[in-house]
């Protein structure tokens, strides 16, 4: 699982260099929040993922470690899209919100999980 992790956080994190450049570049800053959401949930949080998978969890592939992560997943990639095409002023607020506001939920979800995953590693050792 923390390959996993490390690999798409590394992926995210490209992105949202590659759009900090543009937007500095372009001396438009417009994409600051979806920068911003892009490092920290898709970069950072999944890279504390692949972390807690491989010095605490023991890189253990569960039913539960899967879904943690494609749920994680699933809501970032749906934050960021949401919040490209909100903040590119391709759709309204009203459009996108409830895409947003589910996709916040998974991340949520995935946070939760991965507590749950901490707290029966716990109970295991």
């Amino acid at each position: 699982m923390d390959r996993k992790f490390i690999f798409t956080a590394l992926g995210y994190a490209i992105i949202g260099l590659a759009l900090g450049i543009f937007m500095a570049a372009s001396k438009d800053h417009g994409h600051l929040v979806t920068h911003a959401h892009i490092m920290l949930i898709g970069f950072v949080v999944s890279f504390i993922y692949g972390l807690c998978h491989k010095l605490w969890l023991n890189n253990i592939v569960s039913k539960l470690s899967l879904a943690q992560f494609y749920i994680h997943q699933i809501g970032t990639v749906g934050v960021v899209i949401g919040l490209f095409l909100y903040y590119g002023k391709f759709v309204t607020l009203e459009t996108i919100d409830p895409v947003l506001a589910l996709s916040s939920i998974a991340v949520l979800i995935g946070m939760v999980l991965m507590k749950i995953l901490f707290i029966k590693s716990t109970k295991n050792a």
